[in-house]
């Protein structure tokens, strides 16, 4: 079988159908001490208690599951899947742990294969498996679709994952130590152009114990109050003083002895001069006329 066919399809198609130890067979008890951990592996956060309980679950019935490795040359294997089952078996102390050797012609098959089998398992936490997903299309240029043929994904899972890399760093790390959920983090994305409220959503989280549904209301509420423009708010502090307005009114009633207002509208605004007869018309346009006579 070769290596390109299994790609995409978990370590249960690498492994042989009745697990016997013939010539042939690519399963054996290898020392663990010439298994070197693969570098580039999509697993960055192990939790250290759920590795205990797996250690002890070795130490009762030992690997049920074969570890997969490739040859690294000088009898040396390079791990490609099962990093978790390696360090409960370092951890308890075991000097051999059964692998499936996988022939890989190159480093970056053998990636590959590391990330698929990881995401196939739905042992990462969403950030790693996002970076994963990601990997895939730049690294191998896939396309988001192939990514979730081979991983068995609906493409929207993918599309929904890789978006909480647009998350802050800090963010990021909350959603992999679930100190928030994935559902928080998503919908925290509504605000990823405006951090520091993002970020004082999130404090309430914490704080508060918010639900997903009462920190969606509280993005919703912030993304309709950024898009309301402020009333009023520049015109009235470019305007004139309201206890100026009123004194100058006052003048101007004194002087046409009739009732004068100001009405501002940012820096314009009108005067309206009060009359209660045409007569008194003819006065207040001789009063004014008088005055422009007189300049």
């Amino acid at each position: 079988m070769s290596s390109k066919n299994v790609l995409g399809r978990g370590v249960g198609a690498l492994l042989p159908d009745d697990m016997s130890l013939e010539e042939d067979s690519k399963f054996f008890l290898c020392d663990i001490d010439k298994i070197e951990v693969n570098p580039h592996q999509p697993r960055n956060l192990f939790d250290e208690e759920k590795l205990t309980q797996l250690a002890e679950s070795i130490r009762e019935r030992g690997i049920i599951q074969p570890i997969l490795v490739s040859t690294n040359g000088s009898n040396r294997y390079k791990l490609i899947a099962g990093e978790r089952r390696l360090r409960a078996a370092r951890l308890i102390g075991e000097e051999e742990v059964p692998v499936v050797l996988m022939e890989t012609k190159s480093e970056d098959e053998s990636l590959e294969l590391a990330l698929i089998e990881n995401l196939q398992r739905q042992d990462l936490n969403p950030i790693e498996e996002a970076i994963a997903y990601s990997r895939l299309i730049d690294e191998f240029r896939l396309t988001q679709e192939e990514v979730a043929r081979k991983v068995g994904r609906k493409r929207s899972t993918v599309t929904n994952t890789l978006r909480l890399l647009k998350l802050p760093s800090s963010l990021q790390d909350d959603v992999a130590q679930e100190f928030i959920s994935e559902g928080h983090a998503r919908v925290l994305l509504r605000l990823k152009d405006d951090p520091a409220h993002m970020q004082e959503i999130r404090e309430r989280i914490l704080k508060e114990d918010l639900s997903v549904r009462q920190t969606e209301n509280l993005c919703r509420q912030a993304v309709q109050k950024k898009k309301k423009p402020p009333v009023g708010k520049k015109k009235k502090e470019n305007g004139l003083p309201d206890a100026y307005c009123q004194s100058l009114s006052t003048r101007l009633t004194q002087q046409f002895n009739t009732k004068v207002n100001i009405i501002q509208n940012g820096v314009c605004g009108k005067v309206e001069i009060e009359y209660s007869s045409p007569d008194d018309l003819d006065r207040l346009i001789n009063l004014v006329s008088d005055s422009k006579m007189e300049k």
